[in-house]
């Protein structure tokens, strides 16, 4: 198994203008996207860039990058372009679409989701879910919940449906985290694929892939990532990077 780690991102966010150049302890996001995943170790990283002010900011850092179209319409259709671009051969046989606002993630996440797609011949892509933070998350439409049927160990778990809306009983709920690990045909064939009914209904692109008959598998992790969404996020990451300084 060979990974392809790639990092979509784009200039053009509605709640976060300029948002992969925001600076995080005078470090790019995107870059610090890109350095904790070259610190997974999990395989070669680049950036998956639709704009070329993000190609030069990772470059200057020493990274590397790619530009994609800009009209592409998802961050799986610009990681697919990259893997293309950089991978003509088809060498790497497994492409991991890390989200670019994550700019602090334990390692094992990335980690764990990659290595599914080894222990589970069965699975066509990865992902990642935690705990809940508490019963709020269970009616928070922004909270995608994973319906998952768990292992007997509780470290990993077949997903069978993710919705946005309210689980029914007072169980705790998986919260989903958007890290995909595919396989690169199942890559191809999910992008090659129309919007599917579910994925429109929930506003949630991985319930295309189960529409298509695609396996999910989800690692479950202790603790969810440091995300930036909006401003607030923003200023959280930043105290955040001061108060762990690497």
């Amino acid at each position: 198994m060979k990974p392809l780690v790639l990092i979509p991102a784009r200039l053009a966010a509605t709640r976060l203008p300029n948002k992969p150049l925001a600076d995080i302890g005078g470090v790019p996001m995107i870059v610090r996207v890109l350095r904790q995943a070259e610190k997974a170790g999990v395989g070669p990283v680049a950036v998956a860039a639709g704009d070329p002010e993000i190609v030069e900011a990772v470059e200057a850092a020493g990274g590397r990058a790619v530009l994609t179209d800009p009209g592409l319409p998802s961050g799986s259709d610009r990681v697919l372009a990259a893997a293309d671009q950089l991978d003509p051969a088809g060498e790497h046989d497994v492409i991991v679409n890390l989200q670019g606002d994550v700019p602090f993630f334990d390692l094992a996440m990335l980690r764990d989701c990659v290595g599914l797609l080894e222990q589970r011949p069965d699975c066509d892509i990865a992902t990642v879910v935690v705990p809940e933070a508490g019963p709020a998350d269970r009616a928070d439409p922004d909270k995608v919940k994973a319906v998952l049927a768990l292992q007997p160990d509780g470290r990993s778990g077949r997903a069978l449906y993710f919705t946005r809306s309210t689980l029914y009983g007072d169980a705790p709920i998986w919260w989903h985290i958007g890290f995909y690990a595919y396989r690169r045909a199942a890559l191809r064939a999910f992008t090659a694929a129309p919007p599917s009914p579910l994925e429109r209904r929930e506003k949630l692109e991985q319930l295309r892939g189960m529409e298509l008959g695609m396996t999910i598998w989800a690692a479950v992790s202790d603790a969810a990532p440091v995300e930036v969404n909006n401003p607030a996020d923003l200023e959280f990451a930043r105290a955040y990077a001061k108060a762990h300084p690497q």
